[in-house]
């Protein structure tokens, strides 16, 4: 079985348990071409068999994504199943949102959440953020190509944006926060494109495994 798997993953599984279960089910290697956190979901590109040596194409693609946020609140994880840091409830109109997402175009300099499946010295950077230990991890360059306010009913709000590969969603949030000086955390995130694959042909996990 040398396949390309477009997975909807669901909410609550880490992309590692995705790959896991599908590992399982059809007894062959299995790799996952770009995390999407236990929180998100949407389009998980999983490859089996000979298939999984050319992971490092797909990791390089384009993506695209639909999330929605909260204003007032930072927490540690940058999404609202983080600790809570602090709270503002300073209100922020329309206008004062859309003009600091025109920030956000082009080219930026990103640097990746605590709590993420970045590598620092060997390790993930959550592994070390859960054990209290302080993670500096520099930032990097990240291309967004769009970035679209689709809803605003304030403390609420969500975008839809296609970026770079290496983007991460949260910092966006949390950065959009931090300009607006109230901080923003991310409530939902469902990936919708990877380079040309959608999620409208993907496969449900469920469905995928047999089990629906």
């Amino acid at each position: 079985m040398d396949k390309m798997l477009l997975v909807d993953k669901p909410k609550g599984l880490s992309s590692s348990r995705v790959v896991e279960r599908i590992k399982k089910k059809f007894k062959v290697k299995t790799g996952h071409t770009g995390t999407l956190d236990p929180l998100a979901t949407g389009l998980l590109v999983v490859l089996t068999g000979k298939r999984t040596k050319s992971a490092s194409v797909f990791l390089k693609l384009d993506k695209a994504y639909d999330v929605e946020a909260v204003l007032g609140v930072e927490t540690d994880t940058f999404d609202s199943e983080g600790r809570v840091l602090q709270l503002s409830d300073k209100e922020i109109t329309r206008e004062e949102l859309e003009g600091v997402l025109k920030e956000f175009h082009g080219d930026i300099w990103q640097a990746p959440p605590s709590f993420s499946a970045k590598k620092i010295a060997g390790q993930k950077a959550y592994q070390l953020a859960r054990k209290g230990i302080s993670v500096d991890i520099p930032p990097k360059k990240v291309s967004i190509y769009s970035l679209e306010l689709t809803e605003f009913r304030f403390p609420h709000f969500a975008l839809a944006c296609e970026v770079s590969s290496g983007f991460y969603v949260r910092s966006l949030v949390h950065d959009i926060g931090e300009k607006l000086g109230v901080g923003a955390t991310v409530v939902e995130v469902r990936r919708t494109r990877v380079g040309p694959y959608h999620v409208e042909q993907a496969t449900g996990l469920e469905e995928l495994l047999g089990d629906k």
